[in-house]
């Protein structure tokens, strides 16, 4: 995106993998809830989360040590002009489908248009900045671009690789269970049973074992995913061994649970994993297409009512940090206090239509850990009756008389997320909102975010050191009535639509981090979410037989770097 990247042309592998690493065993993760689907790329069922990173492929691959640099997967080669208004990739001659079937210039414009237009929505918007895309040679493909976004070269690398043989005259948003996509990437899918089990083998005619991008990766011989009904469940399977691996997001539990005997005979270890990444945004989402939500007076209020401090101590014994931003815990988030000129400049175009602190500063509110919170609800009582509400009776009621009520949807696995839920209940209680939790199954959880029905729910967005062109999926203003968008909260602001333009525009890193530091002031200072704590390093317990590089990336383990650069050291 910016300069050059790290390695050289001729690089042998990439720097934090161990590029002799050995072939071989067997791994078993966990996953809670269940499938019905293996089609990661439709906006239809629930899929295994992991799929599509181990059966499919790109034409580049990101490093996880450099944020904005790709190198050569399925492409050999790539072609740019300077003002990056089109894009050629060269495809590798030996590129195959786990099929033995090539993979053409023909496969790459199918996927594209087809994922572009009936797959999942995330893949839209870079199909709609694509004026046309072309054969441009016996392996060649060029993309030429309609508008000017320079990170629009980086992404149409960054699009699984479908077979047209497969879908071509097939119905892919709507294929049965049973038609298992085709990828060229290094696992297939032996077998499964629905809902309950996955198991994918290491394809021994893999195409790309000997591509520098690939070499000392996907080492596991045979890799099964296992679902569960809940994660107190799945960590019993852990204990007694049907687990390989778990990853572990309570620092208290961590501290206090991993005492089991397993632990205490060495064969299973725990390894902690420091990160660069931005902490992401963890929390309850507010849905902004309904009153209340959509007066940021009560978004505030019950930003205020969450005793975060005391509900912090009590889970995880006050170990974690809280989000502060959407990109705290790294360069890229806001700064405290007011914007710094550069940031500022950006913001004060869009100053009538910013919520109060976004430009003067703004923070989240800091509870003394008293259980009653009593500053947090002095803050919420006079923010709701701004709002127009009063407590009458000991019910918070509107002007209209109607009670202040909405429900928190959940999934029925998410067993620490409900336990935030009911502590919050008690502070919600004491302002007379008639709140409650509604849980249901992992499907209809998906299903009912997909289409926006909730008041408030979990909310989970990892984010990364090279925000682009995916960020006008998840608040910009076209996605906020798109199903199946990431823009869960309804947002429509045209101040943050323009901050993305002007962060996808940036010639240099000054200005992009000016951008996308103003777009953390628009979004945290927005109240959309109720934030809950960082994950500042990640920690994961794993069969001791499970080896990784002694050098991390920038990202640390990353959200699937454990599979890929692992491997399997049996004892002696």
């Amino acid at each position: 995106m910016y300069g050059d990247p790290a390695l050289p042309p001729d690089f042998v592998s990439l720097p934090y993998v161990n590029a002799d690493a050995p072939k071989g065993g067997k791994i078993t993760l966990g996953n809670t809830g269940g499938f019905d689907s293996l089609n990661p790329f439709v906006r239809k069922g629930t899929v295994p989360w992991q799929l599509s990173f181990f059966t499919h492929e790109s034409l580049m691959g990101r490093s996880w040590d450099e944020p904005f640099a790709l190198y050569g997967l399925l492409a050999e080669s790539v072609e740019t002009p300077d003002d990056r208004s089109w894009v050629e990739f060269t495809l590798r001659e030996n590129a195959r489908f786990s099929d033995g079937s090539p993979v053409t210039v023909e496969d790459v414009i199918f996927s594209y248009d087809t994922l572009g237009t009936v797959g999942h929505p995330r893949y839209h918007g870079l199909r709609s900045q694509i004026e046309k895309i072309e054969q441009t040679g016996p392996r060649s493909v060029r993309f030429t671009f309609n508008t000017n976004n320079r990170e629009l070269a980086l992404l149409a690398g960054m699009r699984p690789i479908l077979s047209k043989a497969q879908w071509d005259g097939k119905d892919l948003a709507n294929a049965p269970l049973a038609e298992v996509p085709v990828g060229s990437g290094p696992y297939v899918v032996r077998e499964y049973q629905a809902g309950r089990q996955v198991v994918l083998d290491r394809n021994p005619d893999y195409w790309g074992a000997d591509v520098p991008f690939r070499k000392g990766t996907s080492n596991f011989d045979q890799i099964v995913i296992d679902f569960y009904g809940d994660a107190a469940v799945l960590f019993e399977a852990f204990k007694a061994g049907e687990i390989s691996a778990v990853r572990e997001f309570n620092a208290e539990t961590w501290a206090s649970q991993y005492t089991f005997p397993a632990i205490e005979r060495g064969d299973v270890v725990k390894s902690t994993f420091a990160h660069q990444k931005p902490s992401g945004m963890t929390g309850f989402v507010m849905n902004t297409r309904r009153a209340p939500f959509d007066d940021w007076r009560v978004r505030d209020a019950l930003i205020a009512a969450f005793n975060f401090e005391y509900i912090n101590e009590t889970l995880t014994g006050g170990a974690l940090p809280r989000i502060s931003s959407y990109y705290s815990n790294s360069h890229l988030a806001m700064q405290p206090g007011p914007a710094p000129a550069e940031v500022a400049s950006l913001l004060t175009p869009f100053e009538d239509e910013l919520l109060p602190g976004t430009i003067d500063g703004y923070a989240l509110p800091v509870a003394d850990g008293s259980v009653r919170n009593r500053a947090g609800i002095r803050l919420a009582l006079k923010q709701l009756e701004a709002a127009g509400f009063s407590a009458k009776d000991g019910t918070m009621r509107g002007a209209d008389g109607a009670p202040l009520s909405f429900k928190i949807l959940m999934s029925k696995g998410s067993s620490q997320d409900l336990a935030i839920a009911e502590l919050y209940l008690q502070a919600l209680n004491r302002l007379g909102i008639a709140a409650e939790i509604e849980t249901v199954d992992d499907a209809q959880f998906v299903g009912r975010t997909n289409e926006f029905d909730f008041d408030m729910t979990t909310f989970r967005r990892a984010l990364s050191l090279s925000p682009g062109n995916e960020q006008k999926f998840y608040w910009g203003s076209e996605a906020a009535d798109q199903p199946g968008s990431r823009n869960l909260m309804g947002v429509k602001s045209p101040a943050i639509d323009a901050l993305i333009d002007t962060m996808l525009s940036a010639r240099d890193t000054e200005d992009f981090t000016a951008a996308v530091r103003a777009l953390d002031r628009v979004l945290t200072a927005g109240r959309y979410v109720i934030p809950f704590w960082q994950y500042d390093e990640g920690l994961i317990a794993h069969d001791a037989r499970m080896k990784y590089p002694e050098t991390l990336p920038i990202y640390g383990d990353g959200p699937n770097f454990m599979p890929e650069v692992w491997w399997w050291e049996p004892k002696d």
